[in-house]
């Protein structure tokens, strides 16, 4: 029985392993598969990450060369040639999903990636699909591509959605710890998913379809919209107030039932949460279903950026300085603190406002030392050092992501005007302004 050799392979780990895409979430499953004993191979159409991973070497910040190197010497093998999807048993896809320029979902890389594996499907092939979606892709989507082979899902191959929940830079949850949402096309597919993760994953939570998996994923992450849209008209309503919305949030935390604390920001960034709740807001209209309050969750949080910018405008112009002009810092422009990871940075479309507004912007991260190539962002720009001297040329310094490397004393000490929009500074000071 083809459901029962495949559970044994699994179970005895001789099953072979692919996972197509080695970014943040791929990158990461691979060295865990490979740390309990499975060979493992590793597909991405980008060569150069192909030829940096067999070489020893790591893309990602906080994942060491030389996890790379032992995984390699595990038998790891990194290819961009999926003529050998049929070596592995299972197939995971950890591709992006995000969104085009109508905020529309684009599956272009889902489906590209599916295209180019269906020849090479056959019996006994688990596909788990990662990369998050609206409810009905897998069966939609992938499910007739894998069928179009030939095959039979639940019969002699087997499909599964199993959504990412990597959060890059937090020491205190890795791959292994954080538990594993699992839903399959049918009994089988379940039966065969919640084994493999098992197999790496301290916790897997088994859901009754793909459809719910799918939306679990989105529901994490519109839950933190939501929470996020909140807690920033929160900040602008407090501001006109003169109320610091940090002193607020750290006093309602004292309460320790029915108050979760959500921090305000310059916008939202990262693969999710400024992405997955259009994938929802899409889908619903096919079920004449208005999601009015994810998506007013998402207008307050996108008019973020223009709340900092009139914020630096103000500031300067007190200071009988307009922004057209202007010598402007950006600290930090990763998504988050304490990662490289740029997608969907906030501080990026700062970037573009300001320099659109005629300012000469510069810009600092100790994780990120060149500005990266990005689909829709070009800036030829390298990380500025941050010294007592260099602090004294810029007219405005605006704190975007709140990396833990920077000397916030000597920010605070040298710098003439910061425009803090983490709320890093508790203590008023005259040359430093809330956003």
């Amino acid at each position: 029985m083809i459901k029962q050799q495949l559970l044994n392979r699994i179970a005895d780990k001789s099953a072979v392993i692919g996972i197509v895409g080695l970014g943040y979430v791929g990158l990461p499953l691979m060295l865990r598969f490979a740390e309990v004993g499975y060979k493992v191979i590793g597909f991405d159409i980008d060569q150069s990450k192909v030829d940096a991973l067999m070489a020893g070497r790591s893309y990602i910040e906080h994942i060491p060369g030389e996890a790379i190197a032992q995984s390699l010497g595990r038998g790891f093998e990194a290819t961009s040639d999926f003529s050998r999807a049929p070596e592995a048993d299972a197939l995971i896809l950890c591709v992006p999903t995000p969104l085009n320029k109508y905020r529309e979902p684009d599956l272009s890389f889902v489906l590209n990636t599916i295209d180019s594996l269906v020849p090479f499907l056959r019996e006994g092939h688990l596909v788990s699909l990662e990369s998050t979606t609206y409810p009905g892709t897998t069966d939609e989507e992938l499910k007739p591509r894998i069928e179009s082979r030939g095959l039979t899902v639940g019969d002699n191959a087997f499909l599964v959605f199993s959504p990412e929940r990597e959060d890059p830079g937090n020491p205190d949850f890795t791959t292994r710890t954080i538990p594993k949402v699992c839903g399959g096309v049918t009994t089988a597919c379940q039966e065969i998913g919640v084994a493999l993760y098992s197999a790496v994953i301290d916790q897997v939570v088994p859901v009754s379809s793909t459809r719910a998996a799918e939306m679990t994923k989105l529901l994490e992450n519109i839950h933190r919209a939501v929470n996020i849209g909140l807690v920033n008209e929160m900040k602008i309503v407090a501001d006109r107030m003169g109320i610091d919305i940090h002193e607020v949030i750290r006093a309602a935390a004292t309460k320790p039932f029915g108050f979760v604390p959500y921090y305000p920001g310059p916008g939202l960034g990262g693969h999710c949460i400024p992405i997955d709740p259009f994938y929802l807001t899409w889908k619903a209209r096919e079920y004449g279903v208005n999601t009015r309050f994810i998506e007013l969750a998402g207008e307050v949080n996108s008019t973020m950026p223009d709340y900092v910018v009139s914020k630096i405008a103000s500031a300067l112009n007190e200071r009988k300085k307009a922004i057209n002009g202007s010598r402007i810092l950006v600290l930090g422009i990763a998504y988050k603190k304490n990662v490289d990871d740029m997608r969907e940075s906030p501080s990026v479309i700062l970037m573009e406002k300001l320099r659109d507004l005629g300012a000469e912007v510069s810009y600092s991260d100790p994780h990120v030392p060149v500005f990266p190539k990005m689909r829709e962002h070009r800036f030829d720009l390298s990380s500025v050092p941050v010294t007592p001297e260099t602090l004294k040329t810029y007219d405005c310094v605006l704190l975007a992501t709140d990396h833990d490397k920077f000397d916030y004393a000597q920010l605070k000490a040298h710098a003439p005007l910061i425009v803090d929009s983490r709320g890093k500074y508790l203590e008023p000071a005259d040359h430093i302004v809330k956003a």
